[in-house]
């Protein structure tokens, strides 16, 4: 019976030990691929002729400077997405590339939901004629659980490249942009990239404490509390 205890101890304590350590492992690799974002983003900006269908993972992050023209009327409004505590719109446009057939959908900013109509559109100035925008590529919009009904019309829970007409060509990357010369009434405040890093810290802690925990009870209970019934018995 000691020995088997001791062996479930044993294969207890290496097993949380190890995963720990794996832990601390996906966070180092989440810490590198945290820094290879800040690096690419001190990178000189894309122009539109950078932008290509090949290789698309590896400019995201990269800024990017383009001219192009909106398309507004096929401009679509993310439903459901905070900004400093408040809960509305992201407003996505594709920009129609200068000199290009090409497109990309660009995440213009955010904008309020209005309390009492929740179908009623945020007015939105949209630019006619050629724009230059400032921003940074990342992949599609975060996605939410949606509905079939919130899959189409110009309020939408997600939005992807096949949510648009066949016809108009997507580059396989979104825009964030940062920035805008013309006053539209959007907030850009957008979040920093999370790599998760407190969740596989908080992760390894909870392993290394149940590791001290199996090998606490075992010494308490077949070490030290057997000696001091002993001690105590005679």
């Amino acid at each position: 019976m000691r020995v088997a205890l001791l062996l479930l101890a044993l294969a207890g304590i290496l097993l949380t030990f190890r995963l720990g350590f794996w832990q601390l492992d996906r966070a180092a690799q989440k810490l590198a691929w945290q820094a290879s974002i800040a690096e690419r983003g001190q990178l000189p900006a894309l122009q539109a002729q950078d932008l290509t269908a090949v290789g698309a993972d590896a400019q995201l992050h990269r800024r990017v400077h383009l001219r192009g023209h909106w398309l507004a009327d096929k401009t679509v409004f993310l439903d459901n997405r905070p900004m400093q505590g408040r809960v509305g719109f992201f407003v996505v446009t594709p920009l129609q590339l200068e000199g290009s057939s090409q497109a990309v959908l660009v995440q213009r900013g955010w904008a309020p939901r209005d309390a009492q109509d929740r179908s009623r559109l945020p007015p939105l100035a949209t630019p006619a004629g050629w724009v230059e925008i400032e921003g940074r590529l990342a992949a599609s919009p975060s996605r939410l659980y949606e509905f079939s009904a919130a899959a189409s019309g110009p309020i939408r829970q997600n939005v992807g490249i096949d949510s648009f007409p066949t016809d108009l060509y997507l580059l396989p990357l979104t825009v964030v942009q940062l920035a805008s010369a013309a006053e539209d009434g959007l907030l850009r405040d957008w979040p920093a990239v999370d790599a998760g890093l407190q969740k596989h810290y908080g992760y390894a802690f909870q392993w290394f404490a149940l590791c001290a925990l199996i090998l606490g009870l075992y010494v308490w209970f077949q070490l030290i509390q057997p000696r001091r019934k002993q001690s105590s018995s005679s």
